[in-house]
């Protein structure tokens, strides 16, 4: 018995020193490449703003993008999807160019109005910056599937300023039902040092405020389980038409530069002509507002719709702060018919939708948790949770597996 627990202390011992500072070395990586994303990110957005003639140049833009990701970047497509396909079946490691294509594309992206958001690109870089340790420590696959998924963690957590939701990212998305927990130590430390690594770089990030959570009673029970529902369905016709327009593209037009050119044609076209620059880039304005005032009840179906068209056309970025904008913006439009503050129910829309359109409802929790303090977090928790079960299997990546259904759809015969 003695040897037993000897042995053990020993092999935990060797983890520790193992994961310790591989796990801070990727955050170092990762979250200084955040913290530059986002300075480049916050450059391009006030140009933008101070040029509102680039969002003509949109289908140009669109068109390079696609050019490179033809010419230099085949391999690394796929973005978030082959950093999941890789931690399920590792082959070879990410190539390095992943990084500053996914960079370049984003601010480009961004510089001329696509609706992209950005979650995308830092994990992209985090992943691809953490695999390149495979070959200086010739890490065996296991080791590798961990690193990659730190590097998931890291850069969501830095870009995010969320390190708890950060380091549950990353061992919830690869798989509906299932959490990686051998995973969870290297995954924290990557994500809590990466986010700190930002807020040195001199990262700031938007704070959100809810003044008024109401007590627990039935009623908000009821209404909190039936916004969750709508955030699901929504979350999950979102993924649906993202993938069926890509897909479309994809098999109509066989040059892919093409699709964000004639993407960029339709959101450079109606956002310029109808003074719709509220629904391009981030959107953080948009998302700051529904927690302020009432919104108008078509804010959340247009943002989509100018999202669905950037992201299913070909634009880089990520799927999760336009989702944001589209969950707060619903929760606005929600709230008085449930009789529950305009702040409340943004907060709540924001982090559900995303929980239902990525699956991954306890990062979710704990985001809303960071974001908007302890005090809501039951109530982030049922919402998430009802989103997830009503968003089905479908979600914004396609490589997430599905280990284990939802819940029960039929009950055995013999009961």
């Amino acid at each position: 018995m003695e040897n037993s627990e000897a042995f053990e202390r020993h092999h935990l011992l060797i983890y520790l020193v193992k994961w310790l500072p591989l796990a801070a070395l990727v955050a170092l990586l990762a979250g200084t490449a955040s913290a530059f994303f986002l300075f480049a990110l916050e450059w391009a957005t006030a140009t933008r703003i101070a040029h509102r003639e680039l969002m003509l140049a949109l289908p140009l833009a669109g068109f390079f993008v696609g050019w490179l990701y033809l010419r230099f970047g085949q391999q690394v497509e796929a973005g978030n999807n082959l950093l999941i396909d890789e931690i399920h079946d590792p082959k070879k490691v990410i190539p390095l160019r992943m990084a500053p294509l996914v960079l370049a594309g984003t601010v480009i992206s961004h510089l001329v109005g696509a609706s992209v958001g950005r979650e995308g690109t830092a994990v992209q870089m985090g992943g691809a910056l953490a695999d390149q340790l495979t070959h200086v420590f010739k890490l065996k696959s296991e080791d590798r599937r961990i690193l990659l998924m730190a590097g998931i963690s890291a850069g969501f957590a830095s870009v995010f300023g969320t390190p708890l939701a950060g380091a549950i990212f990353g061992l919830e998305v690869l798989a509906i039902g299932r959490l990686r927990f051998d995973s969870l130590l290297p995954c924290l430390i990557a994500a809590v040092v990466a986010d700190q690594v930002g807020l040195l770089w001199g990262v700031h990030h938007t704070h959100y405020h809810i003044a008024n959570i109401p007590g627990f009673n039935a009623w908000i029970v009821l209404a909190i389980l039936f916004a969750g529902a709508v955030f699901g369905l929504t979350g999950r016709v979102f993924a649906t038409l993202t993938h069926g327009l890509s897909t479309l593209m994809k098999d109509s037009i066989g040059y892919a530069p093409l699709r964000p050119f004639l993407g960029g044609i339709v959101v450079a076209s109606v956002a310029y002509f109808f003074n719709a620059d509220r629904f391009i880039g981030l959107g953080i304005p948009g998302i700051v507002d529904a927690f302020a005032h009432p919104l108008a009840s078509y804010d959340f179906a247009v943002k989509g719709l100018f999202t669905i068209a950037s992201l299913g056309t070909g634009f880089k970025g990520g799927e999760v702060t336009p989702l944001f904008y589209i969950g707060a913006s619903l929760g606005n439009i929600l709230a008085p018919f449930l009789h529950l503050p305009f702040a409340l129910l943004a907060g709540l829309g924001f982090v559900a939708v995303f929980a239902g359109a990525a699956n991954t409802p306890i990062a979710s929790t704990f985001m809303a948790i960071e974001l908007f303090g302890a005090d809501i977090g039951v109530y982030a928790a049922l919402a998430c949770v009802v989103s997830y079960l009503f968003s089905g299997d479908t979600g914004i990546y396609r490589a997430q597996r599905k280990a284990q259904a939802k819940h029960q759809a039929t009950l055995e015969s013999n009961w």
